[in-house]
């Protein structure tokens, strides 16, 4: 039976889904009542908020202290690749383009994106918190002025819908048939060594680890 590696970790695959959860259910209850679906949606939504912020304040410490972050950094090597890849497709040249490390530099674009729209739309959702009753405050609608609000709600609804537009691209690349052992590494945690050797430099992401 052929070698399987790890990809991805326990804790890892959980953030995913725990953040991809919260994500869906937070689309969910913000822009189907806009459609016109009606249902009480607010507490829905500002739970699925709490959970997805502990999801990233645990990624955050994880990341730090736990991971590589050196495995997200956009190098000078997936410049090159970048460039060998559209000369190639261009068929400006013969050579076959670099292979990536764990992640292709169009992985780790989507990631900072994404980041930066979660980030966002986190610490805005926080701040609206304010304005509803929870079991821990009364709302406070008059803790900032009304042009802050009108900034804030702003800049929650344009992220809200940037991440409609990152789920369906990431979702769309995921399911394609030769993406799909991504697809199964986030959900059990291994690629084959197979697929290791034919999707990634072994000089860039050393992988020793067997499932």
């Amino acid at each position: 039976m052929e070698d399987k590696l790890l990809r991805h970790t326990l804790a890892d695959r959980v953030f995913h889904w725990a953040m991809a959860g919260a994500v869906l259910v937070l689309l969910g209850t913000g822009f189907l009542p806009i459609l016109g679906l009606d249902f009480p949606w607010v507490t829905a939504h500002w739970i699925s908020g709490l959970i997805l912020t502990a999801a990233v304040l645990f990624h955050i410490v994880r990341a730090l202290f736990f991971q590589d972050l050196k495995t997200m950094w956009i190098s000078l090597e997936d410049l090159r690749n970048l460039i060998e890849l559209t000369r190639w497709n261009l068929h400006l040249s013969p050579a076959i383009p670099g292979k990536p490390g764990k992640y292709s530099l169009a992985q780790k674009l989507i990631h900072h994106v994404m980041t930066l729209v979660v980030l966002l739309v986190v610490a805005t959702g926080l701040l609206m918190l304010v304005k509803i009753d929870t079991p821990w405050w009364e709302r406070n609608p008059y803790l900032l002025e009304e042009s802050s609000w009108g900034f804030i709600y702003v800049v929650h609804d344009l992220t809200a819908m940037c991440l409609i537009t990152l789920v369906m691209v990431h979702i769309y690349f995921s399911v394609r048939s030769e993406k799909l052992f991504f697809l199964r590494s986030m959900l059990l945690g291994w690629i084959t060594r197979k697929e290791y050797l034919e999707h990634h430099d072994p000089r860039r992401w050393k992988i020793s680890d067997k499932v």
